[in-house]
């Protein structure tokens, strides 16, 4: 976990919010295809590899009341803490490596956007799957978010694996099925484009 948790410490203390390529002022796409879940208010919400992402705030002004932001970066989850101001003690945040965290409980929406990407080792993949099995509830659902196959080879100086629904689907095995995907063409700070594929699965129930 260090030498990754430090590259993205070393990112988040250095740009600002909105000096990286991922950042989005609105998370639209994040935020449609949660509500598309269906998921009560009550319904408990993480958000792997959040960072500093406005998603969180944007979950809280929906009234969302059970969400969890996971990164590895502290500097990244303390900058959206700051932002978000008095109401970051409704969030459960935790500073860790999704390939070695343990969840503490079962989840009805995980969901990542830019971080599964990364995992370019299939080690590394492997137990990424392994904790999101046992962090989502039966029925949940699951939103995974990365670079299109067409999309680019690397980001933030790292290389990336890129997916679409298929090659998700084979991560996740046949627990999971594959209910729609979406494609989304970001526009980075700096006016550049990138192709994103967002794939959302529902665990079986039995």
């Amino acid at each position: 976990m260090s030498d990754r948790s430090s590259h993205w410490d070393s990112v988040y203390a250095t740009k600002g919010e909105n000096e990286v390529s991922w950042f989005q002022n609105s998370p639209s796409t994040s935020l449609a295809m949660i509500r598309a879940t269906n998921p009560d208010r009550g319904s408990a919400i993480i958000d792997i590899g959040g960072g500093a992402s406005r998603l969180v705030d944007a979950l809280l002004a929906d009234g969302y009341r059970d969400v969890s932001v996971l990164d590895l970066s502290a500097h990244a989850l303390n900058a959206a803490k700051k932002r978000i101001g008095a109401s970051a003690s409704m969030v459960d945040w935790i500073v860790a490596d999704a390939t070695r965290w343990q969840p503490a409980k079962t989840y009805e929406v995980w969901h990542d956007r830019a971080a599964f990407h990364f995992l370019t080792d299939p080690g590394d993949r492997a137990a990424y799957v392994e904790r999101l099995r046992s962090g989502v509830a039966p029925g949940g659902h699951v939103i995974i978010a990365t670079f299109a196959p067409d999309g680019p080879e690397k980001c933030s100086g790292l290389p990336v694996q890129r997916h679409d629904s298929a090659s998700l689907k084979a991560e996740l095995g046949p627990e999971f099925e594959l209910i729609e995907t979406r494609r989304e063409t970001h526009q980075t700070p700096w006016d550049s484009t990138q192709a994103f594929q967002f794939s959302r699965f529902r665990k079986r129930s039995s």
